[in-house]
Parts: structure tokens; C-alpha cells; sequence
């Protein structure tokens, strides 16, 4: 994703950055210094806070196209499936692409409120699919998506230390459903 107003070698910095912390992300998690990120991507540490004030925000910008992924897959599903299934798949694969950078799920509810166009889709997708299964009396009034987010950051914290197979989201996310369930 290019960033409007951005000077060309100022967006082939950002664009360095962006792959040396994928590859770092993925080879160590979402853990890994700074530093090493702005190292491998061969800028200095403060053109690398320039672009991402946060370990958040880089997290949100290297997780963008999956969010958005898993945000556009959902509403072209959700024609076919009832709303607390819609939910419950959209639930999983929000847990699985959380899965991808070990760590990441720790600092979830943060990172998608850093307003990258993934982020924005997540939030309004999960927001949506909550309120269609609250509305059809499937799932409790009082359930937010902010509580949904803490439960698959849980679940994916969950499936990384146990170092479980990823199967073992589905059954936490029923169980997360079945807790939400009005009764």
C-alpha cells in the first residue's frame, strides 16, 4: 500500500521497512527489536519511528492485506451462511491470521485501532457480524466487539503456547460462541 505525499525514496524506505519487518515478524515474532527491523531494512531507527511511531502501528501496517483479506472474505461469505456461522468463520480466521506473527495476538485490541484500511475492515466487519447475530437473537446484547477481540487474542495466545494444531480454534471459538449464546 503506498502512502499518498510520501517523496519516492521516502516510500522506498517505508516499503523497506514493511518487508524487512514481515520477514523478521515471521522468522521471530512480534517481538523483535526495532532496531533489527530498521537494521535489516537498512534505514536509521528514527526513518523507521518516523513512518511507525509504535511497534503497533508496523504491526497494523505488515498486517494490513491480511486483515482485509479476512475482512472481504467474510462479507462475500456472508450471504450463504447464518449469522452466528458468519460469525463463528469470521471469528476463526481473524484468529488464525492473528496466529501468523507469534506474539501478535497479545497486542491485538491495539493494533487494529491504528486506522490502516485493514484495520477500519476488521473493526466494521466484526462490528456487523456481531450486531446481525445480536439482532437475530442468537448471541447476547451486551456481548461488544471489544470483548470479542479480547477472546481471539486469548485464543490465539492459547493456540501459540500450547503450540497446539490450528484445528484447536475452531473448538475455542465454539466455545466462545457458546458462552455468548442468549439462553
Amino acid at each position: 500500500m503506498i502512502e499518498a505525499g510520501l517523496r519516492a525514496d521516502a516510500e522506498r524506505n517505508r516499503q523497506r521497512i514493511l518487508v524487512a519487518a514481515e520477514e523478521l515478524f515471521l522468522e521471530r515474532g512480534a517481538g523483535v527489536s526495532l532496531d533489527e527491523v530498521a537494521k535489516r531494512a537498512k534505514v536509521g531507527i528514527g526513518t523507521l519511528y518516523r513512518r511507525f511511531p509504535t511497534r503497533e502501528a508496523l504491526l497494523a501496517a505488515t498486517s494490513n492485506e491480511r486483515f482485509l483479506s479476512v475482512a472481504e472474505t467474510s462479507r462475500a461469505r456472508d450471504a450463504h451462511h447464518d449469522p452466528g456461522d458468519a460469525l463463528r468463520q469470521f471469528l476463526e480466521d481473524l484468529a488464525m491470521n492473528t496466529s501468523v506473527y507469534q506474539s501478535l495476538a497479545a497486542s491485538l485490541g491495539t493494533v487494529i485501532q491504528h486506522g490502516t484500511p485493514g484495520c477500519y475492515a476488521i473493526s466494521a466487519e466484526g462490528q456487523r457480524l456481531l450486531r446481525r447475530a445480536q439482532e437475530a437473537g442468537i448471541i447476547r446484547g451486551d456481548a461488544s466487539f471489544d470483548d470479542i477481540i479480547c477472546v481471539v487474542s486469548a485464543i490465539a495466545i492459547a493456540v501459540e503456547k500450547e503450540g497446539a494444531p490450528v484445528s484447536r480454534i475452531a473448538h475455542l471459538v465454539d466455545l466462545l460462541l457458546y458462552g455468548m449464546r442468549v439462553r
